[in-house]
């Protein structure tokens, strides 16, 4: 009997405790970018039961109220309760923020209108595409991020009964027959009253978002159901498990699909290349996938801190390259700007638009017109296929 080939990725909604925090880092991010293009934000955020710190290097001449934007993205994200694990009225904020390290900063600012930085830091990152999906991300994280999307959506809109904000997905495909995936598992965990009803509670969650996902994208209705396998998830979000920013780096990107350096993403400004090397890397990756020089594509960089170039890239198309791998190489080094100061030109990562990308992942965001998203420079890379 042949072996089933099955992988795994697994999603959490706006409610877990450590979405909680990397949005209120994001927030806080946000605000300072918003009155202060030049903010230099690093932002941790921890929760537990009935309490947020806010702490980090910040410099920023933009005036923030922490607490207030703190308490703003509790309200929004639905923790209203003290019995739901967090109530944004009267929960307890402690704000320890200091500023940026000046060893940190000389090597970064180069100049005062960001055209020549160095790396905020030394590290590796990766960036990832295939055409599995039409958002050019792997199937098992695209899909579990729409369940917990769907799910909240219908938490916040009242449809949802008995839901509160912590929820989990989980979605298992099974790539047997390679050329025809099929949806093996899906798994939810959705915190809910006590006094809720199981079985409608369940029934609700296999017929209104299992299977409109399922609908919606295609697949075979005939999967494994797993939802609450403890049997009740009633005390959940920071009461159930404390929440700290980064701790969801693989949900934020590919689901473990491709290789990941390590550095988070929320909480950080442009000039940290944890992020904006991650999301130039993801940007250079679905372009050269869209172009068609390879089905999957993934991109490796690293820097040094305070160095404007990279100090080494490299790419692995999986065997699915449609041309010499040193043609895509060269073509991505012949037509990105890899430094510091060419990723945020090129990326408008002053912008801020950070708190919307700390849930439901960083990448494949069809609901949000993201830069490194945008398919500009297919045309070009075409052009190497000749």
């Amino acid at each position: 009997m042949k072996e089933l080939n099955l992988f795994t990725s697994e999603s959490v909604s706006c409610g877990h405790p450590d979405k909680l925090c990397d949005q209120i880092s994001d927030a806080i991010l946000d605000a300072c970018l918003a009155q202060d293009k030049n903010s230099r934000v690093a932002c941790e955020v921890y929760a537990t039961t009935n309490l947020i710190i806010i702490g980090g290097e910040i410099t920023t001449n933009a005036k923030i109220n922490y607490e207030e934007i703190a308490r703003e993205v509790i309200k929004d994200i639905g923790y209203d309760d003290v019995e739901k694990g967090l109530d944004y009225k009267t929960c307890e904020i402690k704000v320890l923020v200091k500023s940026q390290s000046p060893d940190i900063a000389q090597g970064v600012n180069r100049s005062d209108d960001n055209s020549v930085l160095g790396a905020g830091d030394q590290g590796i990152m990766f960036g990832y595409a295939t055409n599995e999906t039409e958002a050019y991300m792997p199937l098992a994280i695209f899909l579990a991020h729409r369940l917990v999307e769907l799910a909240t959506e219908l938490r916040k809109q009242g449809k949802f009964k008995w839901a509160r904000p912590d929820m989990k997905s989980q979605v298992t495909i099974n790539y047997t027959d390679i050329n025809n995936p099929k949806i093996h598992t899906i798994l939810m965990s959705v915190q809910h009253d006590p006094d809720y009803k199981e079985d409608e509670f369940k029934k609700f969650i296999k017929e209104e978002i299992m299977n409109k996902v399922v609908e919606k994208y295609g697949f075979n209705f005939d999967y494994i159901c797993l939802i609450n396998p403890t049997g009740r998830f009633v005390i959940g979000g920071p009461e159930g498990d404390v929440g700290l920013t980064g701790r969801k780096i693989i949900v934020d990107t590919y689901g473990g699909s491709a290789k990941h350096g390590g550095g988070a993403f929320s909480g950080k400004d442009y000039t940290k290349v944890d992020r904006s090397a991650a999301y130039a890397l993801r940007y250079i990756a679905k372009n050269v996938v869209a172009s068609g020089l390879a089905d999957r594509c993934e991109i490796q960089i690293a820097y040094a801190i305070g160095k404007c170039e990279p100090i080494s890239i490299c790419i692995d198309t999986f065997g699915t390259n449609h041309i010499d791998e040193d043609i895509i190489l060269k073509a991505i080094k012949d037509n990105f700007d890899l430094t510091p100061a060419g990723i945020i030109k090129k990326l408008d990562l002053t912008t801020p638009r950070y708190y919307k990308l700390a849930s439901f992942g960083h990448f494949g965001r069809l609901d949000l017109d993201l830069p490194w998203e945008r398919l500009d420079c297919v045309d070009i890379l075409k052009t190497y296929l000749k």
